[in-house]
């Protein structure tokens, strides 16, 4: 969903893009340090649910933001409950989801291009120690371009395998993805070069 913006006039939508990143960034190291507890999970989530609402946003776009990361949440909470407890299970999946979510809200009341502008405004100063800020605004597109259609690879390549009956393989699924992901790159490269972005 990476992407995804929905148009609207709520507090949110209105609020400079730059100062979104800011705080959303304040919020999670905030989060990281001082959540301790499923009662500031709670807390965590039920603001994260108020600000979704205060944007209007529809609760099955709110849920579809985080379902991507859930399986990963899974596997971080597996480990966690082996090498720590049950606590600190909870608080580390619940961290990694409301960030997840307050990511996500960002985007959808946010257009991309506004992002990358403030992102670019941020980075400015940082030419003076030879960071190029458009080539990094660069990077940041194609990223968000390239993980939605990563995701359409694999879903084609799946719903194809699905259609002609064959049983599910992890090798036979990543082999066909790698070689289609491979040929993307290669024409978004061609395209650049001939642009003159490899300049």
């Amino acid at each position: 969903m990476i992407g995804l913006y929905l148009p609207g006039d709520s507090p949110l939508h209105r609020m400079p893009a730059g100062m979104k990143l800011v705080l959303l960034v304040g919020a999670i190291v905030a989060m990281t340090v001082s959540v301790r507890g499923p009662i500031g999970i709670g807390c965590a989530v039920l603001v994260v649910a108020c600000l979704f609402a205060v944007a209007r946003i529809p609760w099955r776009v709110a849920v579809a933001q985080v379902r991507p990361v859930l399986w990963m949440t899974a596997l971080i909470g597996v480990f966690q409950l082996l090498t720590t407890s049950p606590v600190r299970a909870l608080v580390v999946c619940g961290v990694l989801l409301v960030s997840v979510a307050l990511a996500a809200l960002v985007t959808v009341t946010t257009r991309v291009t506004d992002l990358l502008d403030a992102l670019l405004r941020g980075l400015g100063p940082l030419r003076r120690a030879g960071v190029n800020p458009e080539r990094v605004g660069l990077l940041l597109a194609l990223a968000i371009r390239c993980v939605p259609l990563l995701a359409q690879i694999v879903h084609e390549v799946a719903e194809a395998r699905r259609a002609r009956g064959m049983e599910w393989s992890a090798a036979a699924l990543v082999t066909p993805v790698l070689v289609r992901a491979l040929r993307t790159a290669d024409a978004m490269g061609e395209a650049l070069a001939a642009r003159g972005v490899d300049d």
